[in-house]
């Protein structure tokens, strides 16, 4: 193995089950990379307290169990085989791709995001297309408070016929259950489901490899200069994991509560730091900065 999630298990299990059974009409999103899990591991665990999941695209359906009724929050301009999944139209050119498609689907209405979403009047012209329609959905931007998010739910969904669920993100447990009692809601939940405690989870990678070098010494694919006498240590991690630099330029990397400085970026399966001294062994462990969301793992170790 070289770069592994550890998983505090009962704890994270006994998290995510509180959240589970404080929100009514929970859809789990499990999509993506899994939050670093993997979608099929959390989808069977999402089928032990909820009967829906959302996916992020129609690509991301395969292997979900059959007890799930998927839900696609993409649109899509290729209908499925199948009618199974719930897909999201958000434009009149959703609608038409679907022609010939007979399934359920969600409308998404316009949020402050401006990502996808039209009127209420795509729910009608879904309808006439001979679509389904089983609920729309407000998605609201990161940026504000849950309240803030609540309350432009509310306000987007006034128009919307009581008869119709309105899917939501972006609320927490608190503003979703304060919604008006206008309309039925689901909430569709991922990070805060899934990362919600992240003392429970630690992210490292394995040493791999380490050499002594003398100051000036070229190293790395392009035959960069070593900056001092030190140590090059091997990291089993790299862009295959999503391993990269992080946004100001600085090393992911830490050991002993010292970040380690990258000799260059990180490439497919390594990344090459540079220790002056006291470096890590050959098969230590280094903590790795990371958001699970863009990492890749090669091992899930329960706890």
């Amino acid at each position: 193995m070289t770069i592994t999630l550890s998983v505090r298990t009962a704890l994270w299990r006994a998290d995510v089950a509180r959240l589970a059974s404080a929100v009514d009409g929970l859809v789990p999103v499990v999509k993506g990379n899994g939050y670093g899990f993997g979608r099929l591991l959390l989808a069977d665990i999402a089928a032990q307290f909820a009967d829906t999941v959302a996916v992020g695209t129609v690509h991301e359906l395969v292997g979900l169990p059959e007890a799930l009724t998927p839900m696609v929050l993409t649109p899509t301009l290729v209908a499925p085989p199948t009618t199974r999944p719930i897909l999201t139209v958000g434009h009149a050119a959703h609608v038409a791709a679907l022609g010939g498609w007979s399934g359920r689907v969600v409308v998404k209405l316009t949020s402050s995001m401006q990502r996808y979403g039209s009127g209420t009047d795509l729910v009608r012209t879904a309808r006439e297309a001979g679509l389904d329609v089983v609920g729309v959905s407000v998605h609201p931007p990161l940026a504000g408070t849950p309240a803030e998010h609540a309350a432009e739910v509310a306000r987007v969904a006034a128009d919307v016929d009581d008869d119709l669920p309105v899917w939501v993100s972006h609320l927490d447990a608190q503003s979703y259950a304060a919604l008006p009692p206008t309309h039925r809601y689901r909430l569709r939940l991922g990070t805060s489901l899934w990362l919600g405690d992240r003392s429970l989870l630690h992210l490292c990678a394995d040493v791999l490899d380490v050499r002594a070098v003398g100051a000036g010494t070229p190293a790395g694919y392009r035959l960069a200069p070593v900056p001092a006498d030190g140590h090059l240590v091997m990291i089993g991690a790299g862009t295959a994991n999503g391993v990269t630099p992080l946004p100001d330029g600085r090393s992911p990397f830490h050991h002993r509560r010292r970040r380690l400085a990258l000799h260059e970026p990180p490439h497919m399966h390594t990344s090459m730091v540079f220790v002056d001294d006291d470096p890590p062994r050959i098969g230590d462990r280094v903590d790795v900065q990371r958001p699970l969301t863009m990492t890749s793992v090669d091992e899930i170790e329960w706890l």
